[in-house]
């Protein structure tokens, strides 16, 4: 998998923590303010593509997402 799609996958766990957060903290769906709804088509969509995110995620916790962890073992890193 690239380097673009585990990035993007990172940011848009982070959109999604920070989302839950302003929820938790002050009963405000960022998302849902963006798109006029929570049940609008384009809110549920973004909503699914940050699952979908944290999903890759779970598979790919405890690995570098940089990238160059990875790039950095091939050249004796990390205590090599």
């Amino acid at each position: 998998m690239g380097k673009f799609i585990r990035l993007l996958a990172l940011i848009l766990v982070v959109i999604g923590a920070l989302n839950w957060g302003l929820w938790g903290f002050f009963q405000f769906d960022l998302v849902a303010w963006l798109f006029n709804g929570n049940t609008t088509m384009i809110a549920r969509v973004v909503y699914a593509i940050i699952g979908l995110a944290g999903v890759l995620c779970i598979f790919k916790f405890g690995c570098c997402w940089c990238g160059m962890c990875h790039d950095h073992h091939k050249k004796g890193g990390h205590g090599k």
